[in-house]
């Protein structure tokens, strides 16, 4: 765990509760290491960049949490350097509750998960909305996927305030359809050849 993470995470009530449950001896010496935790290092690069989702949680005027899903091609969520994220906002629904929450509480909280390897990042960060401006006009053509058809319509780039591994437990495997077929090339490609032989023994006429 990054100290920068633990610094923003662990209030006071939440150091109440590890104190009360026994944990909080483990968590002191998050707050102690040298290593602040507020640079992306290649490890979280890496599942940024393959990521072809996550899930984005704010905080409305009235103070209730909401959580939203972004899904694209894998990488859409760009890593523009160690300590900053963009990607394009893409049309949807149109009921911009996350843009809303965002004028007023520009917190952010990001959840990516790698179902396979059993993985999940969570990223705290800020989120800057530019629509319409000389900087939206810069950052577009870095953020747009090619191949997506769905118009963006502004760009929202997070500056990183802390991040935070989570253990693998309890994270069920999902594979996707892509990981699928990779997986289970070999075997095809072993089904194929046996078929291909046991046509060739039923038939030997054709050798």
């Amino acid at each position: 765990m990054s100290r920068r993470f633990a610094e923003i995470a662990f209030t006071p009530l939440v150091k109440e509760q590890q104190e009360k449950h026994g944990s909080r001896y483990l968590y002191e010496r998050a707050e102690r290491s040298d290593n602040p935790g507020d640079r992306l290092g290649t490890h979280e690069q890496q599942l940024i960049r393959e990521s072809d989702g996550f899930y984005m949680a704010s905080v409305s005027e009235t103070g209730w949490p909401y959580i939203q899903h972004r899904g694209g091609s894998k990488g859409f969520l760009r890593v523009l350097d160690d300590s900053t994220l963009g990607f394009a906002d893409l049309r949807g629904n149109k009921q911009y509750i996350s843009m809303g929450n965002l004028q007023h509480d520009n917190r952010v909280a990001l959840f990516l998960m790698d179902y396979a390897r059993q993985q999940r990042l969570k990223i705290l960060g800020r989120a800057k909305v530019h629509e319409g401006d000389e900087t939206a006009q810069k950052l577009m053509p870095d953020l747009i996927v090619p191949e997506e058809k769905t118009p963006p319509e502004r760009a929202v780039v997070i500056h990183v305030e802390g991040f935070d591994w989570n253990c693998p437990q309890h994270i069920t495997p999902r594979y996707t359809m892509e990981e699928l077929e990779e997986a289970l090339a070999p075997m095809r490609r072993r089904l194929e050849f046996l078929e291909a032989e046991n046509a060739r023994l039923k038939n030997p006429q054709t050798v």
